[in-house]
């Protein structure tokens, strides 16, 4: 589960840069913002509830497999 975690992480982290070099960019006039913004946090929003998603999910499941695992009686 750390390792899925550490993914999104990093996803997330590289597109936050993505959209921070793109937003400096635009302060400095060579690229145009029109609905640049918009479009960016939308992204990141839809992004964002997807990856929660994602994780609430594998939580669910590795909960389940967690609980299946202290049920079995240790084998003497």
């Amino acid at each position: 589960m750390s390792s899925i975690k550490k993914i999104i992480a990093y996803f997330l982290s590289a597109l936050v840069l993505a959209f921070c070099i793109l937003a400096i960019l635009g302060i400095w006039d060579i690229i145009r913002l029109e609905n640049l913004l918009s479009r960016m946090f939308q992204s990141m929003m839809v992004i964002l509830a997807a990856a929660a998603v994602i994780v609430f999910i594998f939580a669910i499941l590795l909960r389940d497999v967690r609980k299946e695992e202290d049920e079995v009686p240790p084998k003497n």
